[in-house]
């Protein structure tokens, strides 16, 4: 039971990653990088952030470090996973994300879901987790910023979903978006009383 576990939450990992990666095809260099919310939120600077963040919990978390070091992890600047500086390409950064990938397998493959890890950035009083919780976390942590791509995608172009040619969003022509959207504005002012 707890191999299907590991298998499902994996599966669900990995589709979040590979829709993260997707946020990219198609995009010019500055699209990809680009602010576009006014915290900063950027398409490559999510996948630099969620490489970062599996190097944390599936390496030092469980004492596996990742073979590489990578330069802004030793920075003072809390942001510095957040946006890709022009020297990192778009190349550089998918690739190492595609290397996190692995390594990280490799550690969901070789332990047990119960096996204990310390997060050292967490409180004492719940630094000590399991590879389930990390998992866990891990998927929750990639929908999310895979959900943030999402929408800073849809702004810059109109490409939604989870995948090209995604059909569970129910409407594929502009048209019916279009209507759609109007219902919802329509209902809103409705109910603000407008």
């Amino acid at each position: 039971m707890t191999d299907d576990l590991k298998t499902h939450l994996g599966r669900y990992l990995q589709a979040g990653r590979d829709a993260v990666l997707w946020k990219l095809e198609d995009l010019g260099e500055y699209d990809i990088r680009r602010p576009l919310t006014p915290t900063g939120t950027n398409l490559l600077g999510l996948v630099k952030h969620l490489a970062s963040v599996e190097i944390g919990y599936f390496g030092e978390t469980f004492a596996r470090p990742f073979p590489q070091t990578l330069p802004w992890l030793e920075e003072d600047d809390a942001h510095a996973d957040l946006w890709a500086t022009p020297d990192e390409s778009r190349d550089y950064i998918t690739d190492l994300y595609r290397s996190v990938w692995d390594h990280s397998d490799t550690t969901i493959r070789d332990l047990d879901l119960d096996a204990e890890g310390n997060v050292p950035w967490w409180p004492t009083e719940r630094s000590t987790v399991t590879l389930g919780q990390i998992l866990t976390h891990m998927v929750a942590e990639t929908h999310r910023h895979a959900g943030h791509a999402d929408i800073v995608r849809e702004g810059i172009d109109g490409a939604i979903g989870m995948r090209q040619g995604n059909d569970n969003l129910g409407r594929d022509d502009e048209q019916s978006w279009s209507d759609y959207f109007d219902l919802v504005e329509r209902n809103a002012r409705k109910a603000a009383g407008h």
